[in-house]
């Protein structure tokens, strides 16, 4: 794709990466094929190649419009096409250029901001959120059924190991999982802990970054990933391993720190050394399979249909450890039709964007249940609390299924 950059962005490091990306693009279409909301919609401007058109005109000087925001907005960021592009177009960067460039040049509507605002204090907030949800949680039986759907029932965590091996790991316990889903994190600890690995957390870290990018605060970003940075590298220095992420859209936004802090002169080689040392637990558990496989006992088989999140199989790109181990531990797992397709959740997506979301995640329902399983598995909490709001099929994070059966 040939382009011609406006001066206000042609010299920067963003125009100079948008460059580089839009010049990958042919054109071909494949990425249409594999976007949900394209399929959804059938809008070729709610389509990647279409949005790309929109960028590529806005980064050119055309004016910026409340329609080609609304086609951005849309977008799931779920990077389901850059698994389908044969160019390898890093589509979600562009993305994120172009939604920069539009919230710099046309400000929202004062009530979409104080919507945004109040969505990103709220959930990277836990010394806020985590004592609403609690609320929420015990009034659930009191609230209204959709409300009380987007509430998850109440799960203590059990017991958690203590630091006793040799061999130690650091897990990113996040903004919104403490409260939703304590159990998510302790159950990696327990079965870390049987694999002869301590999971140790830093009360010092905190939210990923996710969240604030989302919502198109790319300095909160960038200020998330600095504090967490701080939290992990002294104890990597001290001997930890790696830094194990329970959740695939939080390990997503890590794994690319090394990119959105890459001009910082302070953080750069640092936050390469912690996307370089990130993973998701099912690589770390993986990893140590034959251990696990001594361990397990089978007790039967359970059907078991498993959700892999976009920011697991096109994000981190991590496909088929889950169902590997899932499947080691003797459980059926079920087909899955358009498992590639997005649940809709999105991080703050199924927030801002309800009837986008409700239609995807129906549709994602409908496949998932098909075959028939006792409960749903799926990788990160988010895709987790969206799909549970509309099942009365129990949705569970893989590693709590995993401790269980342990």
């Amino acid at each position: 794709m040939q382009t011609h950059l406006a001066d206000f962005i042609r010299d920067t490091p963003a125009g100079r990466e948008a460059d580089a990306i839009l010049r990958k693009c042919v054109h071909c279409g494949f990425c249409t094929a594999t976007c949900p909301t394209y399929q959804l919609l059938g809008d070729e401007l709610d389509g990647p190649r279409g949005r790309i058109y929109l960028i590529k005109e806005l980064l050119e000087g055309a004016a910026v419009t409340e329609k080609t925001r609304l086609h951005l907005d849309r977008c799931l960021t779920c990077r389901s096409c850059e698994t389908t592009c044969p160019s390898g177009v890093q589509y979600s960067r562009l993305v994120d250029i172009g939604r920069e460039v539009i919230d710099k040049r046309l400000a929202r509507g004062g009530l979409e901001q104080m919507k945004r605002a109040a969505l990103k204090t709220l959930l990277s907030t836990n010394w806020i959120f985590s004592p609403a949800y609690r609320l929420g949680q015990w009034l659930r039986p009191l609230l209204p059924t959709r409300l009380a759907a987007m509430v998850l029932p109440y799960r203590a965590s059990g017991v958690r190991p203590g630091s006793r091996h040799a061999r130690r790991m650091i897990a990113l316990a996040g903004c919104v999982q403490p409260a939703m889903a304590p159990n998510i994190n302790a159950a990696a600890a327990r079965v870390l802990d049987a694999l002869g690995v301590s999971l140790i957390e830093s009360p010092q870290a905190g939210c990923c970054g996710a969240l604030p990018l989302h919502l198109d605060d790319i300095e909160a970003a960038k200020a998330a990933a600095r504090r967490n940075i701080d939290a992990w590298c002294p104890l990597l220095e001290a001997g930890a391993e790696a830094i194990v992420v329970t959740a695939s859209g939080c390990g997503t936004q890590v794994r690319d720190y090394a990119h959105l802090l890459a001009d910082d002169a302070d953080y750069a080689a640092k936050a390469a050394r912690v996307a370089l040392l990130s993973f998701d637990i099912s690589e770390v558990i993986l990893a140590e399979r034959d251990k696990l496989l001594a361990l397990l006992a089978k007790k039967g088989v359970e059907k078991l249909a498993f959700h892999s999140p976009c920011s697991l199989q096109h994000g981190l790109k991590v496909r088929g450890s889950v169902e590997t181990l899932l499947e080691a531990a003797g459980f059926l797992l079920t087909p899955v039709a358009d498992s590639h397709l997005c649940c809709g959740s999105a991080g703050s997506y199924s927030v801002l964007q309800p009837g986008i979301a409700k239609k995807l995640r129906d549709n994602k329902l409908s496949a998932l249940l098909a075959g028939g399983p006792a409960a749903i598995a799926t990788a990160n909490i988010g895709c987790l609390a969206h799909l549970q709001a509309g099942s009365d099929v129990a949705v569970r994070h893989w590693i709590e299924i995993l401790d269980e059966r342990l």
